[in-house]
């Protein structure tokens, strides 16, 4: 097996970079517990998820005094985790616990399926959420879900990740904070098993075009780089989705024409002294836009890696509309944002800031949007990526499971018993 990575690092869009001497990464990612095959291969290339990760329990908590809400769960079994965190939450009234039981009962009965597909904002009114459910835990979780404001977001792939998350064994739904940064948390320990397993990776090794031959009677695929051209039975294109289009458009007409809508996520990481901290490993922040207020969560660093206290991460999903004026204005309203939410001055002052925006993090998880499968109509070339077809959206674990199922497909095909395997895979 090669493996040709056009950067000089690996993750793609979860990796490592460096700020100002600090292992940072290009966004805060937060993964859940019910990230079954991400937690499996790590576990594989010999990475302890006990160990790399801070489990916490759902939650939903904001600074106090900030007209936010107080959820978390306790160590009880589904549903009754949900049920018992719901009656003791603070900052929600009668009307919006009983409008979120009624979401949770009703959602359940309808196992967590929609026949016809809407906006996330059009399924909130349908189960008559208050608006403080919405502004305080659907509109947020939403964002950091799918990347897509609810009134573009699909309603169907929300319900799947609250299914997985909400909907399952009370564990499925921890939280899960890297404490390393996200390259040692997977893509460096995973390229050392593929080397150990005779596999090479090759970086910074941009593939411009795919062409194929046959020989003896089987088609062999030529992968073409600046300096090279290579010889493979199969090929899987783990690349974003505009790249494998114009891979692709020679060999597949429907995969080269195919497009998304993008949503960027910006990170501002702020550095004070060590001895700024917060009480907890990271909270939920009221975006207001229309006051400057951009973050949705915050993220205290100096809880997960001992050697960044008092770095502060602050996430911003769907953010386009933050970055309009730029990176230098943008960070100076988050300092302002985390001093009002905190009543703590000091924070409105950093040693410095950095801004990190992914353009194209994910595409809009919008309704009844179309996502290929991994088989194409070409033998032996297969998709891996997070926009390929899943129940889920743009999520670590969708762009895991898509790559478990291109690389069983090419193990199929490579015994002749693609049969076989699809019956074997189908609960991906």
């Amino acid at each position: 097996m090669t493996v040709f990575e056009a950067a000089r690092v690996a993750g793609g869009r979860a990796r490592r970079v460096s700020q100002h001497g600090l292992a940072l990464d290009n966004g805060q990612h937060i993964l859940l517990g019910a990230y079954r095959e991400s937690l499996r291969l790590m576990k594989t290339v010999g990475i302890d998820p006990a160990q790399s990760l801070l489990r916490l329990p759902l939650q939903m908590r904001y600074p106090p005094g900030t007209g936010g809400m107080d959820f978390i769960a306790p160590k009880l079994p589904a549903p009754l985790h949900v049920l018992w965190a719901l009656l003791r939450a603070q900052g929600l009234g009668r009307a919006d616990k009983l409008a979120l039981a009624r979401f949770s009962s009703t959602a359940r009965w309808m196992d967590w399926q929609l026949d016809q597909d809407c906006s996330v904002t059009v399924l909130l009114e349908r189960f008559e959420q208050t608006d403080k459910l919405i502004q305080l835990l659907w509109r947020p979780l939403c964002i950091a879900a799918l990347n897509t404001p609810p009134e573009r977001a699909s309603a169907r792939i929300f319900l799947h990740v609250l299914r997985d998350s909400l909907g399952a064994q009370r564990a499925a739904s921890d939280m899960l904070l890297p404490r390393s940064d996200l390259s040692a948390l997977f893509p460096d320990a995973a390229a050392r098993y593929v080397e150990a397993h005779g596999g090479n990776l090759l970086y910074g090794q941009h593939i411009h075009s795919l062409s194929h031959r046959q020989i003896d009677g089987q088609k062999k695929w030529l992968v073409h780089s600046a300096d090279s051209v290579a010889e493979f039975d199969c090929v899987i294109i783990a690349t974003p989705p505009w790249i494998a289009a114009g891979l692709l458009k020679e060999h597949d007409a429907s995969l080269g024409a195919m497009s998304f809508d993008y949503e960027p996520i910006t990170t501002c990481y702020l550095r004070y002294a060590e001895s700024v901290s917060l009480p907890l490993a990271f909270y939920a922040l009221r975006d207001v836009p229309a006051e400057q207020c951009w973050g949705q969560f915050v993220f205290d660093r100096g809880h997960l890696l001992a050697d960044q206290a008092g770095v502060l991460a602050v996430v911003i999903s769907a953010s386009a509309a933050a970055t309009e004026e730029g990176h230098t204005a943008l960070g100076k309203a988050v300092a302002t944002q985390l001093a009002n939410a905190f009543l703590r001055p000091e924070l409105n002052q950093p040693q410095w800031f950095s801004v990190i925006t992914e353009k194209r993090a994910t595409f809009a998880c919008t309704p009844d949007l179309q996502r290929p499968a991994s088989a194409t109509a070409c033998a032996g070339l297969f998709l891996a990526g997070d926009y390929t077809q899943s129940d889920y959206p743009a999520t670590i674990e969708s762009a895991v499971r898509s790559g478990v199922t291109a690389a069983g497909l090419v193990a199929a095909q490579s015994a002749g018993t693609a049969k076989k395997y699809r019956s074997a895979t189908r609960f991906f």
